[in-house]
């Protein structure tokens, strides 16, 4: 899938408004993570060199449409400041005076951050008046919010349109990676499936059953197809309205010819808790009064030679509750393949969302081949979906 990106020509001396994702964590005013203001910094920088005046948006958190200065993104402009060693100007607005004044007096090497554009309901409602009073002091738009781009709204598709429009290096990074697994993959393709709920990965399954050679399933979702298939799992998590979908897809596979490779052990516990007794148990005979929390040893090393024999890797969910060190092993052996994996050739590709932050966890996000910005935006992606921030750039070839 080829985007139209821009070259230095197209910015050069011109006013250029880039929609970036900053949503970050942030306590005490300061940002505690910068991951994704890293993620954009090529995209700046290449602006900056063309010669561009580079002014920035985005949203964080979810101030409902009000302003709330809880939400605001003055102290991501500090982070970006003290990263770049760019002089970089806050704006208290995203729109109307105070964004004008600001261009009127902009001062050559100095980067604008306008505030948070969800401090006005239009954004979320893709209101093209609000993308007009967005677009007005501005030359050129560049989108670089894979992030957000499977959102329809004013600051991600309705500006699109009124501006000469290119996606930024960010963007092209993400598609061209999730591209070459989701539509180019090299056999044997092997996609990993994990996380609480069948129901979030249902269209995932659907959209990639007949591309994959096989799937691994893992996390609380695995509990929902080992009872589908007769096993009992105590009290673990389970999807009773989705075991016929389950018992579908294992026929389905079959039919395929695709592997669909279930627990066979877990790390049960009496209860949800960092410091509950843990056993390792057959996954399909959990008593009664245990609930499975992790894949087992026995899995994880099932899971890995699997990942290691791949050429192509996609991975979406953890195996257990990772953010407890009790129930962390199963997917810390999966980060651990992955980055064998990787060293071995093979191309692994890694679903944003407690994906990525599990691979940040086990200091393996250097060691796949990439690590998506966008846990939403890249399931949907998978799932086969038109994402509405990328749409405008799509060259057909």
């Amino acid at each position: 899938m080829d985007l139209k990106t821009f070259t230095p020509a197209d910015v050069a001396g011109k006013k250029v408004l880039v929609r970036v994702d900053f949503n970050v964590p942030i306590a005490d005013s300061k940002v505690s993570d910068d991951t994704r203001i890293l993620a954009h910094l090529p995209t700046l920088r290449a602006l900056v060199d063309a010669g561009a005046k580079v002014a920035l948006m985005s949203h964080l958190g979810r101030p409902k449409g009000e302003f709330n200065l809880k939400y605001t993104l003055e102290p991501v402009g500090r982070e970006l400041e003290k990263l770049t060693g760019w002089r970089v100007k806050f704006i208290p607005d995203c729109v109307g005076d105070k964004v004008k004044s600001a261009v009127s007096d902009w001062k050559d090497n100095e980067i604008l951050l306008l505030e948070n554009v969800r401090f006005y309901p239009e954004e979320e409602k893709n209101d093209s008046g609000f993308a007009k009073k967005l677009a007005e002091n501005f030359d050129v738009f560049v989108m670089d919010a894979f992030s957000a781009s499977h959102r329809a709204h004013a600051s991600t598709r309705a500006i699109a349109e009124l501006l000469p429009s290119f996606s930024g290096a960010l963007i092209k990074r993400e598609i061209s990676m999730l591209s070459a697994a989701r539509d180019n993959p090299q056999k044997p393709f092997v996609l990993i499936l994990g996380g609480a709920k069948v129901s979030d990965k249902i269209a995932v399954v659907e959209n990639m059953l007949d591309k994959v050679d096989t799937i691994l399933i893992g996390g609380g979702m695995a509990f929902t197809f080992i009872k589908a298939m007769g096993g009992h799992i105590g009290k673990s998590l389970c999807e009773t309205e989705k075991l016929d979908f389950a018992s579908q897809m294992l026929e389905k596979a079959k039919t395929l010819g695709v592997e669909m490779v279930l627990p066979t052990d877990a790390i049960a516990a009496d209860e949800f808790k960092a410091d509950s007794p843990y056993v390792a148990v057959p996954a399909n005979s959990i008593p009664d009064d245990k609930m499975g929390l992790d894949i087992g040893p026995e899995t994880a090393k099932t899971f890995s030679k699997v990942i290691l024999d791949a050429k192509t890797v996609l991975w979406n969910g953890p195996m257990g509750v990772f953010e407890m060190p009790a129930f962390a092993n199963g997917t810390e052996a999966i980060a651990k393949a992955m980055a064998d994996a990787t060293k071995a050739g093979a191309l692994t590709v890694v679903g944003g969302g407690d994906s990525a932050a599990a691979v940040a966890l086990f200091h393996c996000e250097d060691k796949v081949s990439h690590v998506s910005t966008g846990g939403g935006a890249s399931l949907e992606f998978f799932e086969g979906k038109m994402l509405p921030g990328i749409e405008p750039y799509i060259i057909n070839n």
